[in-house]
């Protein structure tokens, strides 16, 4: 198997950029579309970095004996990152690994079971979902579905307005918006059958 990637797969900085331990030099004279690509390239190199160090972790145990010891020397990083690092890691293998997500989208979902993990995952996806977002909508679907009750999906097309007008909604009541619709639905139907 090649370790070589395709050109526009490759990771740098770029050659207007200088990269020092602790600095990043730009020239006056960058673009500001220059300035917006390099902050790109430096996003998947730190997002890419956790994956890495994971893959590392999972080589150095399979070759090395006291690989955290070793790592954790190396790295200045503590033995529970290191070991968050590697678990991910080792729970996605690369053909699994979704390159537009990060590591952290990866992360939030690695306890469930694999079918799980994907079926997550590819909503994130679809819908754009922050690692945040993902990891309110786990915890809401595992409210919903706690005692045995059964869950229904409700898909609802809105009207941009409408959607923004029931986020602040929400908002206001310290609320996403899937628990605020869910607590409006449930008073609006508890009044309605109280009415008779």
């Amino acid at each position: 198997m090649s370790t070589t990637r395709p050109a526009q797969e490759r990771l740098g900085v770029g050659s207007r950029a200088i990269t020092k331990r602790v600095t990043l030099a730009m020239p006056e004279s960058m673009t500001i579309d220059e300035w917006r690509n390099l902050g790109r390239q430096i996003h998947v190199i730190a997002d890419s970095s956790a994956w890495w160090l994971g893959d590392w972790l999972i080589f150095g145990q399979s070759n090395y004996p006291n690989r955290y010891k070793k790592a954790i020397a190396e790295t200045s990083l503590d033995y529970q990152t290191l070991r968050n690092y590697a678990w991910v890691a080792r729970r996605f293998t690369p053909e699994r690994r979704r390159a537009k997500l990060s590591f952290q989208h990866h992360a939030e979902v690695t306890s469930l079971p694999e079918a799980e993990q994907e079926r997550w995952l590819t909503q994130t996806e679809l819908h754009g979902w922050s690692r945040n977002e993902l990891r309110r909508r786990i915890r809401d679907s595992r409210e919903l579905g706690d005692g045995g009750k059964s869950v229904v999906r409700v898909q609802l097309d809105l009207m941009g307005q409408q959607k923004q007008r029931w986020q602040r909604a929400a908002e206001s009541a310290d609320q996403d918006l899937l628990a605020w619709m869910v607590a409006v639905l449930d008073g609006a139907a508890t009044a309605a059958v109280d009415a008779g």
